[in-house]
């Protein structure tokens, strides 16, 4: 390549990062992470703002800064506060890596964030656009920081029609971004990037007419910006119904809902929620459809029954929907009556029996005479990782008989003998007031939100 070609190829790159920078400098938003060069503050933002909208992260990012200002705050913080703080924002395995990280940071380099790349990329969830941002934003690092923002905005300047989702893309990308970087300007370049993504090279509607690159933006002149970036489509989430109960107390347990805590591991680690489980397929009926409710509360009861729970459904609430990356849960709620005895299983002497404690705490009574203090022992359910299928089928094995007797009802074993971990974690019976002490799935937030301004309103 001759001195005059390379210089017509090294025009647009030129063009791009002088009149981003002026722009950026001009019009860039004023957000709170900016207002700072903190290693700390920039890692947390750029954390919250994966997946999430700007305006969403701000409050959030706010809050969990002033209540974890520092990284041996946030590492010596009990792990339920963090995720409390995190509450409503998704992706909490987000905020359980960020606080394994900030224990890496304390332990290896004295709280103090680390300006060494392979030491960053070494960081619990951190991978390389994250690392990117923080060398580059908080210590002006020539590093690229290429996420979904900017590779759109690469791919329609510069006319790439590789697809994006695919790993040679990224590398490719990563390695234009550092040449378009300015000597001494990473911090500001890489932010100007994003900005220009976030505001103007927008994903359905570009302003081509107030980009300031525009007179160089390749895609824009072939006439095909909308078609950019390539991307392969991702396999859509799987669909699964599922059956909530939303049990209220009686008694001492009157004005009160009971919550369960999710297993140590897998997904929402230990957070809380309804009791929920999957619900069989509807005979005959098209694929998603919607159980009928008779058929609905018939399973709910007998999981109920399962889980330890002692409730009665007495009809249905409400739906609502949870999406995760790879599932969407579509929760029909039944409202509950707690129950003054529980049906105990047959043939199994010396199990423990769910009892309702006081003070919204659920005990069971141990063979040794004492309480276990909020953790309702699980009748068998099902194996640790069964599917909602194998769950149905052996439910339907379940029978229940009723009696006008006070003493507890029969119900059938299931022949394996097993345990749903769903079903083995603490229990509480809480108001309106004790779920600042928890932290929920935002839909299960929504969920006893509704239901606490339902009963708030049949008061006034």
């Amino acid at each position: 390549m001759t001195q005059q070609e390379q210089q017509v190829h090294q025009e647009p790159k030129l063009f791009f990062s002088h009149h981003l920078l002026e722009w950026y400098h001009q019009q860039k938003r004023d957000l709170p992470w900016r207002r700072h060069r903190n290693p700390y503050y920039i890692w947390v933002s750029e954390i919250m703002l994966q997946q999430t909208r700007v305006d969403t992260v701000i409050p959030y990012f706010q809050r969990f800064i002033e209540r974890f200002p520092s990284v041996e705050a946030l590492a010596d913080a009990p792990e339920e506060d963090v995720l409390k703080c995190w509450e409503g924002l998704g992706y909490y395995s987000r905020a359980r890596n960020l606080q394994h990280a900030a224990r890496q940071v304390k332990e290896q380099y004295g709280g103090n964030v680390p300006d060494d790349k392979e030491a960053v990329f070494s960081l619990k969830g951190v991978g390389p656009y994250t690392a990117g941002a923080i060398l580059s934003i908080a210590f002006n690092r020539p590093e690229p920081a290429v996420d979904g923002n900017v590779m759109r905005v690469l791919s329609r300047y510069f006319l790439i029609e590789d697809d994006i989702a695919k790993g040679p893309t990224r590398i490719k990308m990563e390695r234009l971004a550092a040449e378009l970087i300015p000597e001494g300007t990473a911090s500001h370049f890489n932010q100007a990037l994003m900005e220009l993504g976030a505001l103007v090279c927008t994903p359905k509607s570009p302003r081509c007419l107030t980009c300031p690159v525009m007179e160089h933006c390749a895609g824009r002149i072939a006439g095909c910006e909308t078609s950019l970036p390539v991307k392969t489509k991702a396999k859509p989430p799987r669909p699964e119904e599922r059956l909530a109960a939303l049990i209220e107390g009686r008694g001492a347990h009157a004005g009160r809902v009971l919550i369960r805590q999710r297993p140590t591991s897998g997904l929402l680690a230990r957070m809380w929620e309804l009791p929920h489980w999957p619900a069989p397929p509807a005979e005959g009926a098209a694929p998603g459809a919607r159980l009928a409710d008779a058929a609905a509360q018939d399973r709910l009861r007998r999981s109920l029954v399962k889980a330890g729970i002692s409730a009665r459904p007495e009809g249905h609430w409400m739906a609502a929907e949870h999406t995760f990356s790879h599932i969407v849960w579509t929760l029909q709620v039944y409202r509950c009556r707690e129950e003054d005895a529980l049906p105990q299983p047959m043939a199994a002497e010396g199990r423990a029996v769910y009892r309702a404690g006081a003070q919204g705490v659920v005990t069971t009574p141990t063979t040794e005479g004492h309480d276990s203090s909020a953790v309702v022992t699980s009748l068998p359910y099902g194996a640790k990782g069964e599917s909602a299928q194998s769950h149905n089928a052996a439910l339907e094995g379940t029978v229940l008989t009723e009696s006008p007797a006070p003493a507890p009802l029969a119900v059938e074993l299931f022949a394996d003998g097993t345990e749903n971990p769903e079903d083995m974690g603490a229990v509480r019976w809480i108001t309106r007031e004790d779920m600042v002490n928890y932290a929920f799935p935002n839909v299960f937030l929504k969920l006893l939100n509704t239901y606490f301004d339902e009963q708030d309103g049949l008061t006034l």
